[in-house]
Parts: structure tokens; C-alpha cells; sequence
């Protein structure tokens, strides 16, 4: 059996089986959508996809450092950090070409849990998109850096001086991509194994920046390709002696790292509903309210769009991200991009996008807000044409500064908490309000710098 045929627990048995697998591996995806999981025998696999099994709740109470919360309220030292349960997904069964016949399954919190899972999350908004009658489709674009270091280098460098892959600026580089053929194949062929296919995979303008484009697909399944593409991608890297990075920009030096989204929706006979001709940019009127939504939202939804400190170092001026809630067609200095086309090309691109956000976070965020301006008949505002940098955008449309204001704007929104549900907008404000004070707690080289002696 072919691991894209299961779809059953019955056929995710016979897998197993069929290869004598004495364990498997099983993942899930935290609130930052870091990938959390363990190796599990084949009995308790096999008993697991019938009543789930019990994964400490820990997973959903601390940050990217394993550092404890202190300011939620689902799971902590007032709770004694307890068992949660976790469902197996057996349609998500993926080889793994590293180990051989290796067997990856996706999980996902159920019952209490679900209101905080980020995948759970995603999948109530896919459930108000069907309800409406709407089937969202996606694609992730992501540029991340490639460095010749080690898990053990970067940290023995303090994360300083780096040796990226290739040097210097050299974008869409055949030299590049022909000269480091080994790790594009590497790449390319693990996306296939996998089943998150690339169409497309670049040199960036940066030194070691690569580009790759994720096939779309349905919502959810998209979500689960985006964000066991970042995984796996680094976990290929490494295994050659390299490093990547998905930090939002992880040098002042150079443009940040995208992680674009291509959207659109059909109904449930697969009919297109964003295209409409000889109306501007080709928008039918459900695109336009879609956009108008997003856009509209994008201010009160910006920390589940722009998660991290640093992704905030990203929206700047100049370096091809938005700054404002703006939108224009074909323009990419804008925060959507809409994409004339036919019929079934037809889409946006939501370039506020960073590659550092949750895909099932940020893809909630995107939908919702486009759904919501559907239901309220919302319109395009400040439509950009030419540069959006140069433009006086409404204040109403700029967008928070700071992670802290994000986290704020999040927890007074009352289409988040519509959307979302109370527990998972509490939660995650508060993860987004704990990693703030983290980082008000550091004391930088620029700081030291400018004030040790002088002040």
C-alpha cells in the first residue's frame, strides 16, 4: 500500500503491518508550529487511532525555549500539567526517506485541547467557510537563508559571522542553483517523497536565500505541507552539514523572509468565485469582500499574522514587506497582492506573510477575516496604485508596531473571539504576551553598546 492511499484507521494499520514496523513516528504542531512528537510501537499506534492516546499538555503551555508559561490559563502549575488527548490522523501518513521505511503520522489535540490546537483551530474556520458554502484553496511561499553550519557552529559563533551557503546577492541564479545542484535535488526529491511537491525552487536576492513554492491544495491539507515543509527541510539541511533559518529576517543587512500565501475559493461544485471579467483587477464581487475583510481585520488579527519580536523587524520600508493594511493589484509593495487572472488562476497574495508564522495560525487569520468580509459586505479601502510606501494609508489600516500592541488588539477583537473561540484567543495573546516579556528581560549588544559608558 502506498502511504497517500490510507485514509482509514483499518488501511493505517495494514501499512504498518504490510512493512512489520516495530514503531512509528507521530507529530503534532505547537502554538508556534514547532513540531513536537516521539516514536510509538506498533501496539500502541494500533491502539491509539481507535481512543486516541495522552500527550502531556505541556506541549500547549510553553514557548520555542521549552519555557514554561506563566500567564495561561488551559495548562500549568495549577493544573500539574496532565495528559491530554491526542487523535491520530491517519490520512496524513507520509514516508520518511531518511529512515528507512520509516512511517510519519500527524496528530492533533481533541476534546479540551482542541480549542487551543492550532490545526483544530484552522479546521472550526474551514467549517464556517463550508457552511457559507466556500472551499478555501492555498499555496505557501517561503524564502528561508541556507548556511554551511551546525546546530553546534552557530551556537559556538553566538550566531555571529555565519557562513551562508553561497555568497553574495544573485537572485533566480542558474550558476547557483547548478553549482549547488545537490542540495536543490536533495530538496526537490524530499518534497516528492513527502508529498508537499514544490513547483517551483529558486535563488533568492540575498547570499544562501532559496525560494520554494508549495503546490496548493485544499486549506488544511496545504497547512499540513507548509508547515511539515519547514520541518523536514531543516532536518534535510542538517543532515548535509547545513542550517536553515525561517526567522522573519535574520539580518539587518538584507530583506526579511516571506512566507506568502496564495488564496482562493470555489463552492462545493468547484466552481471558481474570485474571477468576474471586465471588472477591475478581474474581481468578482466575492473577492472583493473577501479582501476588503481581510484587510479590514488584518490590524486586529496582526499576532496570529506576525507571531514573533522578530517578526516585526521585517515590516520596514523599502525591503518588499507592507507596513499598512493595503491592498493593490499585481503590486508587491502591498499587503495584498491581488493577482489578475482567468478563472482558476485568479487569487490573491497575502504578502503581509512572514516565514516565520504558524501555517494553521496564519491561515486561520487569513480566512477568517476574508469570511467575515463576506458576511459584512466589507470593500476594498485605499485601493494603492504605484509605490504603497509613498501613500497615506487611513490610520485605521496601519498596523500595530510591536508584538505587545498585536496581542492586545488580538484580545479586544471581537471577530477573533467570534472566529476563534474565547479559549484559543486567551491563550494565544497570552503565549504572544509571555514572549514579549521574555524579550524585555534581554539586554542587547546595541544597548551596551550606546549607553554603558556614555549615559
Amino acid at each position: 500500500m502506498r502511504t497517500r492511499d490510507v485514509s482509514s484507521s483499518a488501511q493505517a494499520r495494514k501499512i504498518v503491518e504490510e512493512r512489520k514496523l516495530k514503531h512509528v513516528k507521530i507529530g503534532l504542531f505547537d502554538v508556534d508550529g514547532v513540531m513536537r512528537g516521539k516514536y510509538m510501537s506498533r501496539e500502541k499506534f494500533c491502539s491509539a487511532l481507535d481512543s486516541g492516546f495522552g500527550f502531556c499538555d505541556v506541549a500547549l503551555g510553553w514557548d520555542v525555549k521549552d519555557q514554561l508559561y506563566d500567564n495561561v490559563k488551559y495548562t500549568g502549575w495549577h493544573t500539574g500539567y496532565p495528559d491530554a488527548t491526542v487523535r491520530i490522523i491517519p490520512e496524513s501518513c507520509r514516508e520518511l526517506p531518511f529512515e528507512d521505511n520509516m512511517l510519519l503520522f500527524l496528530a492533533e489535540f481533541s476534546e479540551g485541547g482542541a480549542a487551543i490546537c492550532p490545526r483544530a483551530t484552522l479546521q472550526r474556520v474551514l467549517e464556517k467557510a463550508r457552511s457559507l458554502g466556500l472551499e478555501a484553496f492555498c499555496g505557501f511561499e517561503y524564502e528561508f537563508f541556507v548556511f554551511n553550519e551546525t546546530p553546534q557552529s552557530v551556537r559556538e559563533k553566538q550566531y555571529q559571522n555565519l557562513l551562508t551557503m553561497t555568497p553574495a546577492e544573485f537572485g533566480y541564479s542558474l550558476i547557483r542553483n547548478s553549482a549547488e545542484s545537490d542540495t536543490y535535488q536533495s530538496l526537490l526529491a524530499l518534497a516528492e517523497a513527502m508529498d508537499f511537491p514544490l513547483e517551483g525552487l529558486h535563488e533568492e536576492t540575498g547570499p544562501g536565500v532559496l525560494e520554494a513554492a508549495i503546490t496548493y491544495d485544499r486549506a488544511l491539507a496545504s497547512a499540513d505541507k507548509a508547515a511539515l515543509f519547514k520541518t523536514f527541510a531543516k532536518v534535510a539541511l542538517q543532515k548535509q552539514g547545513k542550517m536553515a533559518t525561517f526567522m522573519a529576517k535574520w539580518s539587518p543587512d538584507y530583506p526579511g523572509q516571506s512566507g506568502h500565501i496564495h488564496l482562493s475559493l470555489k463552492n462545493p461544485t468547484g466552481e471558481a468565485l474570485f474571477f468576474e471579467e471586465d471588472q477591475e483587477g478581474g474581481m468578482s464581487q466575492t473577492m472583493r469582500h473577501f479582501i476588503g475583510g481581510q484587510q479590514k481585520l488584518m490590524p486586529e488579527l496582526m499576532a496570529m499574522i506576525a507571531p514573533t519580536i522578530n517578526s516585526y523587524r521585517r515590516l520596514i520600508p523599502g525591503f518588499w514587506a507592507p507596513t499598512e493594511a493595503s491592498v493593490g493589484i499585481d503590486n508587491r509593495t502591498c499587503a495584498i497582492r491581488i493577482i489578475p487572472g482567468h478563472p482558476h488562476s485568479q487569487r490573491l497574495e497575502y504578502r503581509i506573510a512572514a516565514a516565520d508564522a504558524n501555517p494553521y495560525i496564519i491561515l486561520s487569520a487569513a480566512i477568517a477575516s476574508g469570511l467575515w468580509g463576506i458576511e459584512n459586505k466589507a470593500e476594498i479601502e485605499a485601493m494603492v496604485y504605484g509605490n504603497a510606501y509613498d501613500q497615506i494609508i487611513p490610520k485605521h489600516l496601519h498596523l500595530p508596531a510591536t508584538l505587545w500592541e498585536a496581542a492586545q488588539r488580538l484580545k479586544s477583537s471581537d471577530a477573533a473571539r467570534s472566529f476563534f473561540g474565547d479559549p484559543f484567543v486567551d491563550h494565544f495573546a497570552a503565549s504572544r504576551e509571555w514572549e514579549e516579556r521574555e524579550f524585555r528581560k534581554h539586554i542587547s549588544q546595541w544597548e551596551l553598546e550606546r549607553y554603558f559608558e556614555i549615559i
